[in-house]
């Protein structure tokens, strides 16, 4: 379940290890197409196109593996049986689950409010990366933040590599006086590990941007433009770039 790069790498190296006459292997996928998920991080700074990041599932399914678009309802894995939403059943002898994980903005209060893609973005999905991108082709200057709901995400460090890179995109449009730039997390330091924290901690200072730390966010405020702390600290920002709470698959929440 799932057609993504572990799914995709789990049909292809099984493929070249099993007998097709022995197996019959099938991956499922929501989507008919395939996206390079690091490149969302370059697509808002036009370092990417969304060609060089988009691909179709099928192209990185091997031969001999059956591909199904398709969204999965249920497992029941007592009976050995996935359901689709079509109501269609799938038994397995061995299921492979790579189902991912997701956004889900909707988890923190005044997130996916009236200004959802406006001046509050994020870059962890498709649609967001290209809202990001538009945003900052005409972004002039101000207070942009950019925050960490919550641990575990994908990609921890995503969040500090894209500060960085608005800095150096900031620079290079000879508006970096104009901005400030602060970097929000809930964790102790800017790097997930304490040794890189103290090693490393040093850069967000040497390129000026302000870092705040153990800040865990109540809500959104989008009425006033600010993070909200639980302890009550807050944030105001002009241009908020968070990364939402990761959740996994509805279907295993379902299951």
């Amino acid at each position: 379940l799932g057609g993504g790069t572990a799914g995709t790498m789990m049909a292809n190296h099984l493929r070249r290890r099993l007998r097709v006459s022995d197996w019959r292997m099938t991956v499922v996928d929501r989507s008919d197409l395939h996206l390079y998920q690091p490149g969302f991080l370059f697509l808002p700074f036009g370092m990417y196109e969304e060609t060089d990041i988009i691909r179709r599932t099928r192209d990185f399914i091997p031969k001999g593996v059956d591909f199904i678009q398709a969204e999965v309802e249920s497992i029941q894995p007592e009976s050995h049986k996935v359901t689709l939403k079509s109501g269609e059943a799938l038994n397995f002898d061995i299921l492979i689950i790579a189902t991912g994980c997701r956004t889900a903005p909707e988890e923190t209060e005044g997130m996916l409010g009236p200004n959802w893609r406006v001046n509050v973005h994020d870059f962890y999905t498709l649609d967001g990366a290209r809202a990001l991108r538009e945003k900052l082709a005409s972004f002039s200057g101000g207070r942009v933040v950019v925050h960490i709901n919550e641990m575990p995400i994908k990609c921890p460090v995503a969040p500090l590599e894209f500060t960085f890179l608005a800095d150096t995109f900031f620079r290079e449009k000879g508006i970096r006086e104009k901005v400030k730039l602060t970097y929000v997390t809930p964790l102790s330091g800017a790097f997930t590990k304490p040794k890189a924290s103290k090693k490393l901690g040093h850069l967000l200072g040497d390129k000026d941007i302000e870092l705040v730390t153990d800040f865990v966010a109540e809500k959104v405020d989008q009425e006033n433009d600010k993070l909200v702390c639980f302890d009550g600290r807050e944030v105001p920002y002009d241009l908020l770039v968070t990364t939402p709470t990761n959740m996994g698959s509805e279907a295993i929440r379902r299951s």
